[in-house]
Order: structure tokens, then C-alpha cells, then sequence
């Protein structure tokens, strides 16, 4: 075989690239700042990419794919890198997805976080949602969340489950237990009821995937622990609403009136290609729970949160939109980016316009 898993993964370090991915009938390709670069060399044979799947997989994770038709973990590469793997089957063979976990852990101010919501992680109870499509950083947020509270809160227990674990957090300050699911505990919605056994200060779920967790975050939140969570939602008023539904009709009022009043934030994400430099910019949507947000969420008026987010400036809030136009500003991110990217394209290209023609007005 022309390629060794050892090799594959230290290109991918080397490059700086997110993933690897090997697929059979193609050469192993790296992403490198959302873009997929294939590797000079020949395509992989269907008994590479399970040579290379053995490499680094037990017995165990082999006889969940087989039996389930996938299995993912964590894995560490020497002293050089950790990877989020995802291992499935494709047309009959082993097809293989590799994330790079970036072993320094970023400060918020290095990932571009406002800092109004930094004063979220003193809260001593409720719900902090941090939500986006698959791939636009929620985890590192989130990691980089979890290690100030770990500097600065020495009364602090945190407990995270986790799918698999990927920062692992020493302890600092604080006290630190990470679960992983399918190895110390079987699914997040048993994992958050037993944290609650755990005299936890601070919970994160990996992932609100269905209503058992979802309905376990609620309630520990409930019960005076600063919960944070994670969806696949982009923008406020659709995470709310992700979560009332997941809800039978009759259990939703009820839902709403709890969500009102544990919910502390919404800190939705992006990550956009920049025209600047190499990389890719965050962009951030941040929704902090007021008295008249929670009489909305209450009252089954999502629709409009956006207004209340785009008067909200002083309580920390922002608008996804009026980010992304931040950041065109800046020269930082494409225009058509802008208005693909945003929540209400309309409106976003009107601004748009209209500093396009000021701009013009000031070069005259």
C-alpha cells in the first residue's frame, strides 16, 4: 500500500488542515480553510482504506461499524495532534473522516467572541446555547469557555459529556469530570441525569440531539447549574423554536414558560472564508435573555426576537447580520458572502447598497 496513516496525519499537522478524508476510488483528501485539496499520489483500493481504518481503530469500534454502519472516537497522534474519527461504510467499503482538534486552546478575544458574553460563564444557574451548522467551531467555543471558568472559578465542579471527548481540560481552579458517551457513559440524556448526582457547578452536553436531553438540560438548569448546550440551529429564534418542537403540542406551553426563564443565551455561529488572508473569520449571533425576549419566547412570538436582538446593543447583544456586514467593512469577508450568509438577504443587501453609495459619495 503507497500510503501509511502516519504519514496522511502528519501532512495533515504540517498543512494546518481541519480533516482528512479517505474514500475508496480517491486519493486521501485534506480540507485546508474549508477548501478540499486532494493528495498526489494514487486512489485508495478497498483493502487501503481498511488497512488504514485498522490502523488506528479497536476491535471494538470495527464491530460497530460493522453491526451499525459506523462508529466515532477520539484519537491521539503522538504529542502532535488529537482527532475527532469518524468511521463508516460506504458501497460495502470503510470510508474514514479524521478532525483535527487544535491542541492550544484559543481565548475568546482569538476567536472573535464579543466580550459581553464572557460575563455568561459567572452565572450561577440557566441554559447557554451554542449553536451552527457542523464544522463552524462550536466546540472550540465552547472549550474555550469551559477553561475560564476552569482559571477563574475555584468553586467550581464542571463536568462535560462528550461524543467523543476532544480538549481535554486539566484541572485548574475548578475541578474537572469528562464523560465520553459509549465509553464512561451511554447516551447524554443519561449523562446529564447522573451528572446531577455529581455536585456539578457547571454542565456541558456535547449535543442536544433529541427531547430526552434536551428535556434533562432544561431541568438541570432548572435546578441551579449553569448548563451549556449545543444545536444545530443558525440564529435565535430558530434555536427556540428547535427546542419547543422537539416537544409534543401539549408539553409546548409549558416548555416556552420553563425556556423563558432558564435561558441565558443564545451565541449562534459561523465560519466564513476570508478574502484577506488565509483562514476563515467567526461570525457571531448573540442573543442575551431579557424581560421582554423571555415575555416573547413565552408567548410563542420567535419571530420577533431579531428585532429585540438588533435594539439590544447595551444588554451585549448583536445581530448575525449586522456581524457580517461588520466584517465586509472590515475588508475582511467576500460581499456575496454576506448575502448568502444572512438571515434576512433583503435587507443586507439594501445596507449594502447603501454604503456602497456612500462610499462612492465620499470619493467625489
Amino acid at each position: 500500500m503507497s500510503y501509511s496513516m502516519s504519514d496522511l496525519l502528519q501532512l495533515v499537522v504540517a498543512e494546518g488542515a481541519s480533516d482528512l478524508h479517505i474514500r475508496v476510488g480517491a486519493p486521501p483528501t485534506i480540507r485546508v480553510h474549508g477548501i478540499l485539496h486532494r493528495v498526489e499520489g494514487p486512489v485508495i483500493k478497498p483493502e487501503d482504506s481498511e488497512e488504514l481504518m485498522r490502523s488506528i481503530t479497536s476491535e471494538e469500534h470495527i464491530q460497530s461499524v460493522r453491526e451499525r454502519g459506523g462508529a466515532d472516537f477520539g484519537f491521539a497522534f503522538g504529542d502532535a495532534a488529537r482527532f475527532r474519527v469518524s468511521v463508516f461504510k460506504e458501497k460495502g467499503n470503510f470510508g474514514i473522516v479524521l478532525r483535527q482538534i487544535p491542541t492550544k486552546m484559543l481565548t475568546m478575544e482569538e476567536i472573535g467572541i464579543p466580550p459581553s458574553a464572557k460575563e455568561l460563564l459567572y452565572k450561577p444557574r440557566g441554559l447557554v446555547l451554542v449553536t451552527g451548522p457542523t464544522g463552524c467551531g462550536k466546540t472550540t467555543t465552547l472549550a474555550s469557555m469551559i477553561n475560564i471558568i476552569n482559571e477563574e472559578r475555584e468553586e467550581a465542579h464542571i463536568i462535560t459529556i462528550e461524543d467523543p471527548i476532544e480538549y481535554y481540560h486539566k484541572h485548574k481552579k475548578a475541578l474537572v469530570t469528562q464523560r465520553e458517551i459509549g465509553v464512561d457513559v451511554p447516551n447524554f440524556a443519561e449523562g446529564l441525569r447522573r451528572a446531577l448526582r455529581m455536585d456539578p457547578d457547571v454542565v456541558l452536553v456535547g449535543e442536544m440531539r433529541d427531547l430526552e436531553t434536551i428535556d434533562a438540560a432544561i431541568t438541570a438548569a432548572e435546578t441551579g447549574h449553569l448548563v451549556f448546550g449545543t444545536l444545530h440551529t443558525t440564529g435565535a429564534a430558530k434555536t427556540v423554536d428547535r427546542i419547543v418542537n422537539a416537544f409534543p403540542n401539549n408539553q409546548q406551553e409549558q416548555i416556552r414558560i420553563q425556556l423563558s426563564t432558564v435561558l441565558q443565551a443564545v451565541i449562534s455561529q459561523l465560519l466564513i472564508p476570508r478574502i484577506d488572508k488565509p483562514g476563515r473569520v467567526a461570525v457571531f449571533e448573540i442573543m442575551v435573555n431579557t424581560p421582554s425576549i423571555a415575555a416573547l419566547i413565552r408567548d410563542n412570538k420567535t419571530f420577533r426576537l431579531n428585532s429585540d436582538i438588533q435594539t439590544g446593543a447595551k444588554f451585549g447583544m448583536v445581530t448575525l447580520d449586522s456581524f457580517l456586514i461588520d466584517k465586509y467593512q472590515q475588508g475582511m469577508i467576500a460581499r456575496e458572502e454576506v448575502i448568502t450568509k444572512a438571515q434576512d438577504p433583503t435587507t443586507v443587501l439594501q445596507k449594502l447598497q447603501e454604503l456602497e453609495l456612500a462610499q462612492a459619495g465620499t470619493k467625489r
